[in-house]
């Protein structure tokens, strides 16, 4: 992505923006945003109302068309779903596909790391790998091998072949989620980049609500490779809705590893980056040991624990808009705020989980956080980075994986050593210490780099 200095047309911006002064309002105009914005003019942005970080999005170039694209914007947000869908699906399939495979649950839950692994190694690959060729084909084609990787796995006979399949998921993954904060900056103008980002990750909110429960009532009835097939049948609509969504995306550059180095010297993208790690081990550390904790701790029954994770899953939908509203004013705030919610809901579990009402408030709100945490690191990963957007993206990806392994082997120790509820207590200890870094250090990098 260029950068530029160039004076742009921002005063209608300026005015969508500057009035929105609660969540209700961007609601209200989110409609007109996302169906009939024009835009035009806003191709290079200097001076921008839309968040009190100046510099957030000054000189970051946005859509190359000069108007927002939301439908292409909308195919990415199914193709994300496609694919989240997916990677939740062994999950709900687990007992099923290791009896038919005849191999133990461990054997088969492997399925699941796999694909993480793959995906944290394909993100930096795919970005420099295909750096030279159209972004709309790249991701037609990761949106093809997310169908193929379905497919195969619905035909496996054996865990060997089931490994191969999900290893081309975690291909299609970890490039997707590298270019997606990319070519959202391409596609829409730069103050509407959070905006089109939690459109983007509305895809992952629904797919976190429906993906498992779906999952499991149609290996009831279908069993587990048909749903597998069905899945695939969800990359097919994403796919069409991608080839005929998306305009042609020239690489702006050839990324290599020079790009990843020079992004890492930018304090901003290192503070984001860290804070990834405290955040998201804390929530995989505590969320992974969730059922758990409220089945021993909170005494919650089949039914009620369900209804537990039901109210995380909705919370996410609505704190993914949020963030998305919140972002377009000011970046390091709205991770911040989500970081704090997270340990805020972790500490009340910590100290009264026992209590049945408080553990369902406490989960619908850290689901409401970490809706909203993807969104925002997104976005002022993305910003940071606007000239080196795909790498960005790949370190934020590689980021998030480290994360979440680093989480799972916190909690499963914690948890085998003292039980759930020290899993619980360390998540809101690490997800403090992510807000209060990126709320007490983005004001000093800011005036530095001014």
């Amino acid at each position: 992505m260029a950068v530029s200095g160039s004076a742009g047309e921002s005063s209608g911006k300026s005015e969508e923006t500057s009035s929105i002064s609660a969540f209700t309002a961007w609601i209200l105009q989110a409609d007109k945003a996302i169906f009939a914005l024009p835009t035009t003019g806003v191709a290079n942005v200097t001076d921008c109302a839309c968040s009190s970080e100046g510099a957030s999005y000054a000189s970051i170039e946005g859509s190359e068309a000069g108007r927002a694209n939301w439908p292409a914007v909308a195919s990415l947000s199914f193709g994300v779903f496609g694919l989240v869908t997916a990677e939740f699906l062994p999950a709900s399939l687990l007992t099923p596909m290791a009896l038919d495979l005849g191999v133990s649950d461990g054997a088969a839950g492997q399925a699941v790391t796999a694909t993480a692994v793959v995906a944290a190694i394909a993100g930096p690959a795919v970005v420099i790998g295909t750096g030279r060729i159209d972004r709309r084909f790249v991701v037609w084609a990761l949106s093809a091998l997310l169908v193929a990787s379905n497919l195969v796995a619905a035909l496996s006979t054996n865990v060997a072949m089931l490994l191969v399949a999900r290893m081309g998921l975690g291909i299609a993954l970890g490039g997707f989620w590298s270019l997606a904060a990319a070519l959202a900056l391409r596609l829409v103008p730069a103050p509407l980049l959070p905006r089109a980002m939690a459109l983007i990750f509305t895809g992952v909110s629904i797919a976190t609500v429906c993906a498992a429960p779906l999952g499991a009532y149609l290996s009831s009835l279908w069993g587990w490779r048909l749903t597998f097939a069905a899945a695939a049948g969800c990359g097919v609509l994403a796919l069409l809705a991608q080839l005929l969504s998306m305009p042609k995306l020239p690489p702006a550059a050839a990324p290599g590893l020079g790009s990843f180095a020079a992004v890492l010297k930018r304090p901003t993208i290192l503070l984001g980056l860290v804070t990834v790690l405290l955040v998201v081990s804390a929530h995989f550390a505590g969320f992974t040991y969730m059922r758990p904790f409220l089945e021993r701790v909170s005494r919650l029954d089949v039914a009620g624990l369900s209804l537990a994770l039901l109210a995380f899953g909705v919370g996410g939908f609505f704190g993914n808009i949020a963030g998305g509203a919140l972002s377009e004013r000011s970046g390091s705030l709205a991770v911040g705020i989500a970081s704090l919610l997270i340990a805020v809901a972790a500490a009340a579990l910590f100290v009264a989980g026992a209590s049945e009402a408080l553990a369902y408030a406490a989960t619908a709100a850290w689901g409401f956080a970490f809706g909203a945490f993807p969104v925002s690191i997104s976005a002022w990963n993305t910003k940071a980075a606007a000239d080196h957007a795909e790498s960005a993206g790949a370190l934020l990806l590689v980021a998030f994986q480290i994360a979440i392994a680093a989480g799972a082997v916190i909690g499963g120790v914690l948890v085998d050593a003292a039980g759930p509820s020290t899993v619980i207590g360390y998540a809101a200890i690490a997800a403090a210490a992510g807000s209060m870094l990126i709320l007490g250090l983005a004001p000093i990098v800011r005036r530095n780099r001014g």
